[in-house]
């Protein structure tokens, strides 16, 4: 039997959803982003970007289409507002579309593996492959400017060291160990993300007008500088250093470049990918 004839499985009906939604949302912010961006090579970044994310969006529709499904209604031009002054630096846009690229290769991945069709499965491989290519396409671009930070570093040890005692595991009792270096890998990365949220959540609050959205907007902030200030606070404790926050890389604009609607979206999408990343680093340490 052609595997593309299966029915689609309840994972693969809710990622290609969620992905067409979610791709929707990225064109009409990188479409916005790309229009107010001075600086050549990172107007470059975001043309990939927005290539990138046109071409998964017509294969999606295409499955649809295929499997006489119902596209979703997702965001469209009535979404954005193309002619809204910048609300964003050129250099908050290129971390947030590296920090995007990351996003998207972590649920693309996940998507691959809960899928069992072939057709399904060759669509989400070759969405890892573009992300990781737009990935190294931002990270190059960052290191080229001097505007990458880089993780703390570690000392090369001398010896191999094995846990003999599970005082190591439970050192909330007693003297408290010394930070390993997957433990404030984990830290600094998810205080990264969290700057970058913060970033967005910032402006979006800045320019909406509705109270309600403003209102949950403002919870999310709270709840991003909580995170933040742990964080921050469990390294700085260590004498390691942190990543640069990007509140003053925003405008002071007050025209909204986005609907309510897509700035709810992102807000949750943004502590959606979050609650993953605090998982994937609670059970590796």
């Amino acid at each position: 039997m052609n595997q593309n004839t299966d029915r689609l499985t309840s994972p693969e009906i809710a990622n290609l959803w969620t992905h067409y939604i979610r791709e929707t949302m990225g064109i009409c912010v990188i479409k916005y982003m790309h229009k107010n961006i001075q600086d050549s090579e990172i107007k470059k970044v975001f043309q990939t970007a927005h290539k990138l994310a046109q071409k998964h969006l017509t294969e999606l529709k295409e499955v649809f289409k295929q499997e006489d499904f119902p596209v979703p209604k997702g965001f469209d031009e009535a979404d954005v507002n193309l002619d809204a002054p910048p609300l964003f630096t050129d250099i908050f846009c290129l971390h947030y579309i590296h920090t995007m690229s990351m996003h998207a290769a972590q649920s693309y991945s996940l998507a691959f593996t809960l899928s069992i069709r072939k057709n399904i499965r060759d669509f989400y491989y070759q969405c890892n492959i573009t992300t990781m290519d737009l990935y190294n396409e931002t990270l190059a671009v960052l290191i080229n400017k001097n505007l990458l930070d880089k993780p703390p570093l570690y000392s090369t040890p001398d010896k191999i060291h094995f846990i003999s005692t599970l005082d190591y595991v439970t050192d909330v009792f007693g003297n408290k160990r010394t930070m390993n270096s997957l433990e404030s890998g984990n830290i600094y990365f998810n205080l990264e993300k969290s700057s970058i949220t913060k970033g967005c959540l910032i402006a979006f609050r800045q320019v909406c007008k509705d109270k309600e959205v403003n209102k949950f907007l403002e919870k999310c902030i709270n709840a991003a500088n909580k995170h933040l200030g742990i964080f921050s606070k469990l390294l700085l404790e260590e004498n390691l250093h942190i990543p640069r926050t990007f509140d003053s890389e925003l405008t002071n604009s007050n025209v909204a470049p986005f609907s309510d609607k897509l700035m709810l979206f992102h807000a949750g999408s943004l502590f959606a990918a979050a609650i993953s990343y605090y998982g994937t680093a609670a059970i590796t340490v």
